[in-house]
């Protein structure tokens, strides 16, 4: 997917000197092997270290093959100063795992101890102030180690992105939606850049690509996406030309960046001046692995770019918006097995949602836009959402958002879309999460959290809950248990 970043996982193989090394390479193998199955291309270094000398070997062989994310490996128990100093001085985000014991018939010659190994490798990487992703569990045989480098695949996947991110936004961040102002040095904590622009620059830009000779194939590609749903063809040159402006933008304006994304203000003023709503730009470029969140919401647009480095598929963001009738509840008992009321919820957004990402969609006009800014009239300014139902299946909720006081804390909460028609407006669905209506109350409203949500067309809880951690997000509410910090009656604590 175009905007995120390629990982090249590497293994290097680790042993202590009292333990034979054929052990830690065998079982290093064995791994390689289960991942290959799994479809994941995992480079193997031929050093296994087990000594400081080891260390600059290792790291020039997987200089030599480009890798950038690396899974250090505790076949037995490990050279606890040397494998630390490894991680040290490897760029790029890393993972510790140790191998379990093979068989009851081989704890002899055949005993790693990989298990102990892993609370002392531990320990000197609190000494070193490293924290490499250590799995929940982190000892398994080949098939279980191969699950966790599937996982950590997607982490390191994220913290590569974020290392070379900057976002661009353009407006104030509307009075009328000030949960959207959040603080921007929590930003730069990440390590994300932010490059904030003036309505007026967009403007600017905007109008320079006037009669861009790239247009008519933007709009072609428009067409052929649309097809049937065409409802306002004559919108699309304006939408084109807005599209290659924001493109255009990031290309001579992220600098020393390599990936970014875009926080815009898109109303009242953005339709009297540019003529249409930039809904169906917004999602054709979330499409591509691009989110541009509405209304300037920064820390939205952050948490669609996380979500999408993590499934690289494309992500939106909706509105955690309004509560399902109990007529509409009634009359899908069937289709809501399992779920009561307060479960249910509709996410909706004006219509930013990528196609691929709907059951059904067309392009109409902003009704609440409309109704403000031309009641009684036919649709002019207000034209270029895209509208339609949004496709069942998981999904995991989640923002990373900076606080009044310039902490951060995040939430995750998994559960699905219901193939129930939402009869209204809008790119709109019927979301259901187990307990949503605890996490809504001790974690949406006690926690402040704003209205806008990254939606993740997967279930990635695990990573993403793994992730804030590893970015030092210390507040992190999952309404699944699936940490020993949430095993207590209430997870969202």
């Amino acid at each position: 997917m175009y905007n995120v970043p390629k990982v090249k996982l590497g293994i290097v193989a680790v042993s202590r000197d009292c333990f034979p090394a054929e052990l830690s390479v065998e079982r290093r193998k064995a791994v390689v092997k289960a991942c290959s199955e799994k479809k994941l291309d995992l480079f193997q270094a031929n050093t296994v270290v087990e000594n400081e000398t080891d260390v600059p070997k290792a790291l020039k062989e997987l200089q030599d093959a480009n890798v950038n994310a690396l899974v250090v490996y505790l076949g037995n128990f490990g050279p606890e100063g040397p494998e630390t100093m490894l991680a040290q001085k490897f760029d790029g985000p890393v993972m510790f795992v140790a191998a379990a014991e093979e068989s009851e018939g081989n704890l002899i010659g055949g005993r790693g101890d990989a298990y102990c190994g892993m609370l002392n490798a531990s320990y000197n990487l609190a000494l070193r102030k490293l924290n490499p992703y250590i799995p929940e569990y982190p000892v398994g045989d080949p098939q279980d180690v191969s699950e966790m480098v599937g996982d950590f695949e997607n982490i390191a996947r994220i913290l590569l992105g974020l290392s070379k991110l900057k976002i661009f936004s353009f407006g104030p961040r509307p009075f009328n939606f000030v949960a959207c102002n959040a603080p921007i040095k929590p930003l730069y904590d990440l390590g994300v850049e932010i490059m904030e622009n003036s309505e007026l620059d967009l403007f600017e830009a905007f109008n320079n690509h006037k009669d861009d000779p790239r247009i008519p194939a933007v709009v072609k590609e428009m067409e052929e996406e649309l097809k049937g749903g065409n409802g306002y063809p004559g919108i699309l040159p304006k939408l084109a030309q807005y599209e290659i402006t924001l493109l255009d933008w990031a290309e001579q304006n992220k600098g020393t960046s390599e990936y970014f994304v875009f926080a815009n203000k898109c109303w009242p003023a953005f339709q009297t001046q540019f003529g249409f709503v930039p809904c169906y730009v917004n999602s054709r470029l979330a499409a591509k692995g691009i989110p541009v969140a509405c209304e300037t919401d920064i820390y939205g647009a952050l948490s669609e770019y996380i979500i999408t480095c993590a499934t690289q598929l494309p992500a939106t963001l909706l509105d955690i918006n309004n509560s399902v009738p109990k007529d509409m509840f009634e009359n899908n008992k069937d289709l809501f097995n399992g779920y009561t009321l307060k479960d249910l919820f509709m996410g909706f957004h004006c219509g930013n949602t990528p196609s691929c990402m709907m059951k059904n969609h067309s392009m109409k006009y902003q009704l609440i836009m409309h109704r403000l800014l031309e009641p009684d009239k036919e649709p002019d300014i207000s034209r270029g959402t895209l509208e339609g139902t949004i496709r069942p299946g998981e999904i995991t909720f989640f923002r990373l958002q900076g606080t009044a006081d310039c902490q951060l804390r995040s939430y995750v909460a998994e559960g699905e879309i219901i193939d129930v028609d939402p009869k209204s407006f809008g790119g709109i669905g019927v979301f259901a999460i187990k307990e949503m209506g605890r996490f809504y109350r001790h974690v949406l409203i006690a926690k402040r959290y704003p209205h806008h949500g990254g939606v993740a067309f997967k279930h990635m809880g695990k990573v993403l809950f793994a992730t804030m951690k590893l970015l030092g997000v210390e507040d992190v509410a999952f309404n699944q248990p699936a940490s020993m910090l949430y095993k207590d009656e209430n997870p969202f604590k």
